[in-house]
């Protein structure tokens, strides 16, 4: 008997269903089977049914002998089931790489609970992805299973059928089934959840969620979508026969009102003809099932009018929304009329006045974070302000910090008298630089990757740059820092602009080369790392032949396995991905687990780098901070030639890399397995790694910034190759097998 029943009901979708199909017979968990049931479809389909089936022996195929719809297709499958949990997956959809297992996993957690909901994103026709914006109602959830009365918030969620789990002798005992007709999922999903003992939930994303630009049943002009009236009525004649459950009336009730609303509200839902008769037919609805003193919510009550009422209603909401729009247009003309009429300010610079920021006014961070300590300390009659992107950023700061918004009048008063500006990004378009001041732009470290001018050969990456407003806002740098030679000729090619290149180091990385071995154990702690385990980082970049950036390269809870006793993962994402998908697709939900750490939340990455032992990377700048550690790095280079083609590399870093190079996860597992990880190779490559990259970093990088920009002392030379800083294992090899 299979863990997993995967019903997936086939239409017409020929085009998409060896992408559904791949995705669950290549998942690492294979305790499964699939029911694949060709709805009479007039492609292809049947065939590439048959086809699967032929190769895997856990495919079985039924051939319907008429077109029954969504719902009875799923029906048909359900006998012909035999694992102890069913999940029905769309043919236009798909699973997430090690989604299965994460279920099984979460299942056994859980006890085998009647319903295990779980997290998905949607996918775009044109590139995007965008996860499921309730994901958090997930997450609050993730202790012991519940009812729905006991946490009623998870109807809030979307109903429908794929994003659960079911066990099958549940669903069996209650008799459920799908009816004919669009929106089939509402009739089922309200009575399994409100009629489930226990209810479990996964925050990780196990399914991608297509938007097809066309084909979408729903997004179909039909008056099928006046199913949506009888399917309701189904689930009030559900509650209506169980007494125990006459209290959920007042929610369902707003929830068919908002529903049916939200149909209307589509231009592509309903015939132009037909929409005065929906409005009627869901009013008389709204009114028949009211129950006896339920509050109407205000954006429910053009229900009790008409629909010319309705009709009036959606101009008036159209036409404020277009006054809004206006005004802010007006707001914005006047906003730029005051930045031109700024331009020439009256008021002199302030020569004790500085301005700092770090990735887009994220908080203290990074190098410019470096050169106002050293400031404080070197430079004191210099009072520095942080730019800060709201108040929630301004709380992480230390305490007394000075501090503005964008946009605020405290804001332009300080960025009109500033002397001196220090960023790691570009200042916005906005801010005019004046004569006299002096901007310092710090970078983000080494480049490995395509900047600037150059992204202008590869369209792939220029999907997210604007080069020309890029160059124009570089127009206003005076010093360009760089850490070795390499950076220096790069920047100058990559930003034709007038700045001086500042040989001064990585103000950020300093403590890098001084080795913090205190720092390094309070984040060893913090992070929960078991004392003498060796850390293991994994720090992968973004990738630009993706919209999102996201590219998931290894299986980590499998790498973690592989790993074994006595060592610890410990992952942390590029920026651009924190606040995307990335984690929502197993991270978060490993690291609940303890299955690794994440550490993308932790807000100085030399904290990390200080706390791991050998770093795993692609093509991430990191390497080059983390090599004045003097620790081991592999590259994992599986992608390499789809990276550099569509985002472009300064460095052929497969042919210079800072440690091994790996090119499948097989050599990764290999590599860590046998110990080869840290051997003489791996010591003979970062050291040459270490003479081209480490030229300037000596430790006195943001003292040397101070002294040359803020006190106009001659820049202090560089004392050459930076000092040796052990690893927190001590030389002794804890990945080697004894």
């Amino acid at each position: 008997m299979p863990r997993f029943s995967v019903i997936v009901p086939v239409h017409n979708v020929q085009g998409y269903l060896h992408a559904c199909l791949d995705s669950v017979l290549g998942q690492s968990y294979r305790d499964l089977e699939v029911i694949a049931v060709d709805d009479r479809s007039p492609d292809g389909c049947g065939a590439i049914l048959d086809d699967y089936a032929a190769r895997d022996e856990r495919v079985r195929v039924l051939h319907l002998e008429e077109n029954v719809g969504l719902g009875r297709a799923r029906n048909a499958g359900m006998p012909h089931a035999a694992g102890d949990f069913l999940l029905f997956l769309d043919s236009d959809d798909t699973l997430t790489p090690g989604a299965l297992r994460a279920l099984a996993d979460r299942l056994d957690e859980t006890g085998d609970p009647d319903v295990l909901v779980f997290d998905y994103a949607r996918t775009y026709w044109w590139g995007g992805t965008r996860r499921n914006v309730l994901a958090h109602v997930l997450a609050e959830a993730a202790g012991s299973t519940f009812t729905a009365a006991e946490r009623p918030e998870i109807l809030d969620l979307l109903m429908v059928v794929w994003n659960k789990v079911y066990r099958r002798d549940f669903v069996e005992r209650e008799g459920f089934s799908f009816p004919p007709g669009y929106y089939e999922d509402t009739p089922w999903t309200f009575p399994v959840l409100l009629s489930a003992e226990r209810i479990a939930t996964l925050d990780r994303i196990c399914l991608y969620y297509r938007q097809r630009r066309q084909g979408n049943i729903l997004s179909t002009t039909s008056r099928k979508h006046f199913d949506v009236h009888e399917q309701y009525a189904r689930v009030f004649r559900f509650v209506d026969a169980r007494p125990a459950l006459a209290h959920w009336r007042p929610f369902l009730h707003a929830k068919m009102g908002e529903h049916c609303l939200d149909i209307l509200s589509k231009p592509d839902r309903l015939p132009p003809s037909d929409r005065a008769e929906f409005f009627r037919r869901t009013a008389e609805m709204f009114h028949a099932h009211r129950p006896p003193g339920a509050r109407v919510p205000a954006d429910l009550r053009v229900l009790e009018g008409s629909y010319a009422g309705y009709v009036l209603r959606r101009r008036a909401t159209r036409t404020g929304r277009e006054l809004q729009r206006r005004a802010r247009q007006a707001r914005a003309a006047t906003a730029a009329r005051a930045v031109r009429a700024r331009s020439l300010p009256r008021l002199p610079l302030d020569p004790h006045l500085a301005v700092y920021s770090a990735f887009s006014h994220r908080g203290m961070l990074g190098d410019p974070a470096a050169v106002y300590r050293a400031a404080r300390e070197l430079a004191p009659h210099i009072r520095g302000v942080w730019v800060v992107a709201d108040e929630e950023r301004a709380a992480g700061l230390p305490p007394g910090t000075p501090y503005v918004l964008p946009g605020t009048p405290e804001y332009r008063r300080v960025t009109e008298r500033a002397t001196y500006f220090v960023n790691n990004v570009n200042w916005a378009g906005t801010l005019v630089k004046r004569p006299g001041s002096v901007h310092v732009h710090t970078h983000h470290g080494t480049p490995l990757k395509y900047a600037g001018a150059d992204l202008l050969d590869k369209p792939g990456a220029r999907l997210h740059f604007d080069v020309p407003q890029m160059l124009r806002r570089a127009d206003r740098w005076d010093h360009s820092l760089v850490a070795n030679r390499h950076s220096e000729l790069v920047w100058e090619r990559a930003f034709p602009c007038h700045f001086t290149s500042l040989r001064s180091g990585s103000p950020r990385n300093d403590v890098l080369v001084r080795g913090d071995e205190e720092r390094a154990r309070a984040t060893r702690e913090r992070l929960g790392i078991p004392e003498g385990d060796t850390v293991v980082l994994y720090a992968p970049t973004r990738r630009d032949y993706r919209r999102d950036g996201l590219v998931e390269r290894i299986d980590l809870a499998r790498f973690a396995a592989d790993l074994g006793e006595g060592r610890t993962l410990v992952v942390r994402l590029h920026p651009t991905l924190a606040d995307g998908p990335a984690r929502g697709l197993g991270l978060s939900e490993l690291h609940r687990r303890g299955v690794l750490v994440d550490a993308t939340d932790e807000p100085e990455v030399q904290d990390v780098l200080l706390a791991a032992d050998v770093l795993v990377t692609d093509y991430s700048s990191v390497m080059f901070d983390y090599a004045l550690l003097d620790r081991p790095v592999v590259v994992h280079a599986d992608d390499w030639d789809a990276f550099r083609a569509s985002r472009g590399a300064y460095l052929d870093v497969t042919a210079e890399p800072p440690g091994h190079v790996t090119r499948s996860y097989r050599e990764l597992a290999w590599l860590f397995a046998s110990g080869a990880w840290a051997d003489e190779e791996s010591d003979r490559l970062r050291a040459a790694f270490r003479e081209r990259f480490c030229e300037y970093d000596d430790g006195r990088a943001a003292e040397r910034v101070v002294r040359a920009v803020m006190l106009g002392e001659p820049l202090p030379e560089p004392a050459g190759d930076p000092g040796l800083v052990p690893a927190q294992t001590a030389g002794r090899d804890l990945l080697t097998p004894s």
